[in-house]
């Protein structure tokens, strides 16, 4: 079986508070993109193969193949039931540390392929729950449709904000940024007007008044950041912003864009483009 688990990005962010626990409440729209990375989980032929083998391409992966969300979705769901001896194979197209979701999807994908390899026939109630151990926002890929998202990520409410017709485009320059050390340096605050009412206005009333909360210490850490995003508007975007904690930025365009383009005004950076559905 082959799935392509897609990415995501947040339509504003805001932390509104601290919590004891040491996280942060937030609120922001996750929004499903179409950039797609390949997971492909096969029932292992041979009686005696281990558990599971994992092989992931194109991407380098620090730690051991036991800490890989994929992994982590398989040994979670196989506690509690019965599943086959598997071989998973992982292609990687969606940037790590971007701010993108793609760990998170791909771990979700893996318990949805499994769910249906083993016949388990888990709700999708039931996979968000398995989800949510894994991370905050794995959840949300489970249903795989735009929902406001609070808490830390993981309370979900479906939203009727729709990209159709605008064109994105995605640029991530080649700089990590720690979500930890991001949030650390946020003052958590309420906004004044909630994301919900904001993501309801047209894409081109969002500028000033949508925002996320990250990007002013991203940027006074990383001035080039902040220039991605200008750029981004220069060129014609009606919206543009961070992705999450970064480091990926996105822009929001009426009229098509075309990729070489955009490579020619980031050069060096991972650059995607694509028409909203």
């Amino acid at each position: 079986m082959i799935t392509f688990p897609n990415a995501k990005i947040n339509l504003g962010l805001d932390v509104v508070e601290r919590r004891p626990d040491g996280y942060h409440n937030l609120e922001t729209i996750f929004y499903p993109i179409p950039l797609q990375d390949i997971l492909e989980i096969t029932p292992a032929t041979d009686e005696d193969a281990p558990e599971y083998t994992f092989r992931m391409f194109n991407a380098h992966f620090d730690g051991s193949d036991d800490d890989n969300l994929v992994v982590k979705a398989y040994k979670i769901l196989a506690a509690d039931h019965k599943l086959p001896r598997v071989d998973i194979s992982l292609y990687k197209h969606i940037p790590t540390g971007a701010g993108l979701g793609g760990g998170s999807a791909d771990a979700a994908f893996a318990l949805k392929m499994l769910n249906d390899i083993a016949s388990l026939a888990l709700t999708d109630e039931q996979l968000e729950a398995y989800a949510a151990r894994l991370g905050a926002d794995c959840a949300f890929f489970i249903k795989n449709t735009p929902a406001y998202a609070t808490g830390i990520g993981n309370i979900l409410t479906p939203t009727p904000c729709s990209l159709a017709g605008y064109h994105l485009v995605l640029v991530k320059p080649d700089i990590h940024i720690s979500t930890k050390e991001a949030y650390s340096l946020v003052v958590p605050a309420t906004p004044e007007t909630p994301l919900t009412h904001i993501a309801t206005l047209p894409a081109e009333e969002w500028k000033g008044a949508m925002k996320n909360d990250f990007e002013k210490s991203v940027f006074a850490k990383y001035p080039s950041c902040e220039a991605i995003k200008e750029k981004l508007y220069s060129m014609g975007a009606v919206y543009a912003s961070m992705s999450g904690s970064g480091s990926s930025f996105f822009g929001i365009f009426k009229e098509e864009q075309k990729i070489e383009d955009i490579e020619r005004a980031f050069p060096g950076m991972f650059c995607w483009c694509n028409r909203c559905e």
